[in-house]
């Protein structure tokens, strides 16, 4: 009877999608904020995010890396905190800075939390000195998976002037390879509970 190699990638995107969020939503609460906890004081300890005056991140959704002690932990130290908003027409993301999570953001776009536009101001990509970027699956090469919609890579190869692109994610979600194409785009950092990878360069 033949077995399927457990290294051998899913070519289809949307397959391999749904393989690792069922995997991820697996997890008990316990777990999810435990590990989460672990990853939190990982990238805190990053000297990109300490050096870091203008923070993006954003509001976790399901069985995501849970952001909310990030969050509290960057409005704590003084940084300007941005969060995206999605813009569905022209399927784009639009920054704005919260001072106050609890008071300031609504769900939007398939229930995920966003800044309210009547509270939040606009703030330039340009201004970012720091981002943390969701997404489905990576690789040790900082290789992305993202959720299909193409946002994140959109706004990063729009980016003028490119901020470090960290990435938050379990163990779970590190894959040998990914169907990956030249229009995906890689972070510069995957830190998880237990390791943190970093993108070549050359």
């Amino acid at each position: 009877m033949s077995r399927k190699r457990e290294d051998t990638p899913i070519a289809d995107k949307n397959a391999l999608r749904k393989l690792v969020l069922a995997q991820r939503d697996q997890l008990s609460v316990a777990e999810l904020r435990s590990l989460s906890k672990r990853i939190t004081k990982r990238l805190l300890a990053l000297d990109s995010y300490s050096s870091a005056s203008c923070v993006m991140a954003y509001a976790s959704f399901g069985s995501e890396f849970e952001t909310g002690d990030f969050l509290a932990e960057a409005l704590a130290r003084g940084k300007t905190l941005v969060l995206p908003a999605v813009e569905r027409d022209s399927r784009a993301l639009r920054l704005h800075q919260v001072r106050d999570p609890a008071r300031e953001l609504v769900a939007g776009v398939w229930g995920i939390r966003q800044p309210r536009a009547d509270l939040c101001p606009v703030v330039p990509a340009s201004q970012l000195d720091f981002a943390l970027v969701p997404g489905v699956a990576f690789t040790r090469h900082c290789e992305r998976l993202g959720y299909g919609g193409g946002y994140y890579d959109g706004f990063i190869r729009g980016l003028a002037r490119r901020p470090p692109l960290v990435a938050a994610a379990f163990s779970l979600q590190i894959l040998p390879a990914l169907p990956v194409s030249e229009r995906d785009q890689k972070v510069d950092w995957v830190i998880t509970e237990d390791a943190k990878y970093q993108r070549s360069i050359s």
